[in-house]
């Protein structure tokens, strides 16, 4: 009936309290028949965003970001807090759930979503399609395509609805043209002509659509029209593209011109190239005393062998930390190979801990062990869900996810093809996990129990002390982990008895109430093996478990053991023998998540005297900062801010090498971040600021470059909290430099600006120095030259008063920009040559190429491209060997805007997509902006009209957002005497 909202289609019967929701059109919800309300526009775009992110979460600065983009309302986090409260109110309960200061939608039963149906619906036609079954591939992309009412999220503001709106056009675009295609297969050539028509008008460009028509005109005997359908096609792309068509499309007008027979049927379709597929066999070692569970390995197995003729076998154990999940797992998997021959694929998903792995990376591994290029994996998680899907299509593959957070962490892992299966472990039941075959795994039975201990502590041992070893396994509360635990204590220590075992655990100080549920049961296993260590294993347990981070090297383990690295290394691997700590690596340890906080514990009870505490993480701060120091120093040699630093008590670690000092920043990022946000208090304030100043590197490597950003927002919101000048100064300063990074200018100069007012009063030169030569830049990128200059000349001032040469230089380079800007190109020549003469003298590589890229801007002012484009290149090389990701991806733009003004546009267009590429995730939309025009230029000079305009349009949204005087320009652009 014309006028009503559309349903969106049920699966199966209708429920009168099922909730539905449609994004495939205006947003809307229904409970059975009932439209529910969904607000204002910005609500229904919070409604959106949350369901097409699948059940994961959403923070609350993503649901922000996605609402108002780059500038959103003062209000915004009230604002959107009011939206969830309201969608809550309208949704069943329980739907709309908050966790993790974010939000997410859950628990609205399969199939509420018309997007998820069209998805489904694709998948199932590509396999009929794949087994020749076109009817019926036809049907079901039909199906898909009835779900589009309108425009998706029709009416509904924000930039990530705007991009979702793209995305799904372009889907529905490629649905279309794949069930046109087996329109042609199947001989109805004649019905699709009439909507082929229609599309073409509506999609003029859009050259698969002409190749369609052509071929159902041609099939219809008319040959006249499927002739001048090419010719207008090729007068409108010379026209708007100035481009000729596709080769397939010249091709296909050849074939007709000649009346190829093979025309007038339909085609099979062509086979792909056979592909090598790679046999994944990724299980871990099963262990060679697995005891008991019989009844738990036959209902598994039985699972898994039901996978042929299913679509997927699913099962999720759940159980406590300690109960045996990943054993059993591990070892019913490895019983089952057989009965997948194609490979086993396996990833501890660290859903126990505080970062849980994202789904996105592990479908990359999986893709690459499954033998998929680096170079065809996409970048986003429905893309890579989509290819792991299709990778599996045909093969029998077992996927084992261990240790998993929730059912949206596990969703997009699952194969989803029939003759697959997936084993999941985690220790929540994964209720929402549909289909899923749900085991609990609970304590083992007192047999089993004791067959495992005996197993490993050996039977000669046991035999004559069966009560005694009874007593043992009630102890552990018959939890597997606690029984391995005890009986390698007991195995390793021959002058022991199964009775002297016995007696230690009688002791209920040593242990919880065996009766108690959850975590208690997993603490008491814990405390069993950690009251059997020594006084040095016990002390190092205590004291390693104090610092954040995802694991600790042997060095700053080291440092916080106050030990050499031998004995330490002794200790550590002594505590691996116990199982309450794990080898992550050679030369890295790592706790469980649950032993970690058990190891605090002990520390806050067990550690005398207390400042021990402080002592230790004192002693790991102190060897951060020194190394990190040390690796800025052989980086920036001559850079004075090593000289300014916080003194340090304990020693870091020393490097000859630039490249070994930077593998060490590098691989110890995560850890580095981690500790630094842990130390955001008291005395360690100063240092900790000091670390991550240090470390800025990591700011600009893209791949650490959000988790900076946190740190340093932790620093300095700490730092407000108190009253030390300088510690809030040189907190900003940090800050500055990740908003510079992240293209937030006006930010950045806010922080600048107050930076250098607490450094005069701190009289703290280092970041007055740096403070006032990021403002100089800052300005740069605004276009305020003026205020730039005054900025850079007293930063050059500050530097030489301090003898900083290296900062000096770095002002020199950036004053060179200013005098470009201003079109004074010959002193901005010889400010970057001044600027690389000392960078020169200091063998400073890394900030030399920074000299060498400000030159080339000037050679390619001056119009000496040739001379421009090699200290580019020189400057270019540095960057990617140095890792330095923003760097890397400005001087491909550089490198384009130099051959663009070589009128080499092929080559400036090629640089200008590597840029864009390099640049993703890092850099901010302002320099996007500038790369995606520079493109478009290049792009024009080329005849691409069309996808020069494209480039302009995006650059001018991201300008007009931002507010940059750079809008003006791109309009210039987009006007047709421009484009003529």
């Amino acid at each position: 009936m014309e006028g009503v909202p559309r349903v969106p289609e049920q699966r199966g019967p209708a429920q009168s309290g099922t909730l539905r929701f449609s994004v495939l059109g205006p947003v809307r919800a229904w409970r059975g028949e009932q439209p529910l309300p969904t607000g204002s526009p910005q609500q229904r775009a919070l409604l959106a965003a949350l369901l097409l992110r699948e059940g994961r979460t959403a923070t609350a600065a993503e649901l922000i970001d996605a609402l108002w983009g780059e500038e959103p309302p003062s209000q915004a986090l009230a604002a959107v807090r009011t939206y969830a409260s309201r969608l809550r109110k309208a949704l069943d309960p329980g739907v709309l759930v908050s966790e993790s200061g974010g939000y997410a939608v859950r628990g609205a039963g399969e199939g509420a979503l018309d997007l998820a149906d069209a998805q489904e619906h694709a998948a199932r036609a590509d396999k009929a399609r794949s087994a020749g079954d076109l009817c019926r591939a036809r049907e079901l992309l039909r199906r898909a395509l009835a779900l589009w009412d309108g425009e998706p999220l029709a009416g509904v503001p924000g930039p990530y609805a705007e991009a979702q709106r793209v995305r799904l056009e372009e889907w529905r675009l490629q649905l279309l043209e794949s069930c046109l295609d087996m329109d042609l297969e199947q001989g109805c050539h004649a019905e699709a002509v009439s909507e082929l028509t229609v599309l073409t008008a509506a999609h003029p460009l859009r050259e698969r659509l002409r190749e369609l028509l052509m071929l159902a005109l041609y099939r219809s005997g008319r040959q006249a029209e499927a002739l001048a359908v090419y010719a207008d096609t090729r007068r409108l792309l010379a026209d708007e593209l100035g481009v000729d068509p596709r080769p397939g499309l010249r091709e296909l007008q050849q074939r007709i011109l000649q009346a190829d027979p093979a025309l007038a049927e339909p085609s099979s379709p062509v086979a792909e190239p056979a592909v090598v597929a790679v046999r994944p066999a990724q299980l871990p070692a099963t262990v060679p005393d697995f005891t008991g569970r019989s009844s738990f390995v036959a209902e598994l197995s039985e699972v898994l062998a039901s996978a042929e003729g299913r679509v997927m076998a699913v099962s999720a154990l759940a159980g406590i930390g300690g109960v045996g999940k990943t054993t059993l797992a591990v070892h019913v998997a490895h019983q089952a190979r057989a009965a997948f021959p194609d490979g086993q694929l396996y990833v501890d998903l660290q859903g126990a801990g505080a970062r849980a792995a994202e789904p996105e990376t592990v479908l990359g591994s999986f893709l690459r062990a499954l033998g998929t290029a680096d170079s065809a994996i996409p970048d986003s998680l429905e893309e890579r869900a989509a290819l792991y899907r299709s990778v599996l299509d045909g093969r029998r593959v077992l996927v084992l996810l261990d240790n998993a957070r929730d059912a949206a962490q596990v969703r997009p892992l699952l194969p989803g093809t029939e003759g697959c299966a997936a084993l999941v472990t985690s220790r929540v039941r994964m209720v929402d996990l549909a289909g899923a075959h749900l085991v609990d795994l609970d304590v083992m039975s007192p047999d089993e129990a004791l067959s495992l201990f005996t197993r490993i502590v050996g039977e000669d041992r046991v035999a004559g002390e069966r009560e005694a070893a009874l007593d043992v396994v009630a102890a552990c509360g018959f939890l597997p982990l606690a029984i391995r635990i005890a009986a390698s204590r007991l195995a390793a220590r021959r002058t022991w008895t199964v009775s002297v075992l016995a007696a230690k655990l009688a002791d209920e100080r040593r242990r919880l109430d065996e009766l108690q549920a959850g975590d208690l049961a997993v603490k008491a296993t814990f405390e069993l093996g950690y009251g059997q260590l020594e006084p040095a294993q016990a002390r190092a347990f205590r004291l390693l478990g104090l610092a954040d981070g995802p694991d600790m090297s042997l060095e700053a383990a080291a440092a916080v053991l106050d030990l050499s690295v031998d004995d330490t290394e002794d200790v550590l691997e002594s505590l691996v023998d116990t199982s309450l700590l794990e080898s992550a690596a050679p030369g890295r340890y790592r706790f469980h998540d649950l032993v970690r906080l058990y190891a605090r514990a002990c520390a806050e009870r067990d550690e005398h005297p207390p400042g021990e505490r402080e002592a230790a993480m004192s002693r790991l701060l102190d060897f951060y900062l020194a190394t990190a120091a040390g690796v800025y120093a052989i980086e920036r040699p001559g850079d004075r801010l090593v000289d300014h630093l916080e003194p340090t008590h304990y020693p870091g670690l020393t490097f000859q090498e630039r490249h070994r000092a930077q593998d060490w920043l590098y691989s110890e990022a995560h850890a580095v971040l981690a500790f630094v946000q842990q130390c955001a208090r008291g005395p360690m304030l100063r240092r900790a600021v000091d670390l991550l100043w240090a470390a800025k590197d990591l700011a600009e490597s893209g791949a650490n470059s959000k988790q900076y950003e946190v740190a340093a927002l932790t620093l300095q919101e700490a730092a407000d909290r108190g009253d030390d000048t300088k510690v809030r100064s040189r907190a900003l300063t940090t800050l500055t430099n990740v908003h510079l990074v992240a293209g937030r200018f006006s930010q950045a100069d806010e922080e600048a600006r107050l930076a250098m007012e607490l450094a005069h009063i701190a009289d703290d030169l280092a970041p007055s120095c740096w403070a006032a030569n990021d403002r100089g830049i800052i300005a740069l990128y605004q276009s305020r030259h003026a205020d730039g200059e005054a900025y850079l000349r007293q930063a050059i001032e500050s530097f030489r008063l301090d003898r900083n040469l290296a900062g000096e230089a770095s002002a020199l380079c950036n004053l060179s920009r200013i005098h470009l800007a201003m079109g004074q190109v010959g002193s901005a020549v010889e400010l970057a040559q001044q600027g690389i003469v000392i960078y020169d003298r200091l063998g400073h590589t890394l900030r030399g190429a920074n000299g060498r890229y400000a030159l080339g801007l000037a050679l390619t002012g001056q119009g000496a491209l040739d001379t421009a484009v090699d200290r580019l290149t020189e400057a270019l090389e540095v960057f990617r060997d140095s890792r330095q990701r923003l760097w890397e991806g400005m001087t491909l733009f550089r490198l384009a805007e130099a051959h663009l003004a070589g009128q080499r546009p092929a080559q400036a267009a090629a640089l200008a997509e590597q840029a864009l590429s390099v640049l993703r995730g890092i850099g901010g939309e302002w320099r996007r902006g500038n790369v995606l025009t520079v493109l478009g230029r290049a792009l024009s000079r080329l005849g691409q009209t069309g996808r020069a305009q494209a480039c302009w349009q995006e650059a001018l949204g991201i300008y007009e957002q931002l507010g940059s005087v750079e809008a003006a320009e791109v309009r210039l652009l987009l006007t047709p005497a421009a484009a003529a």
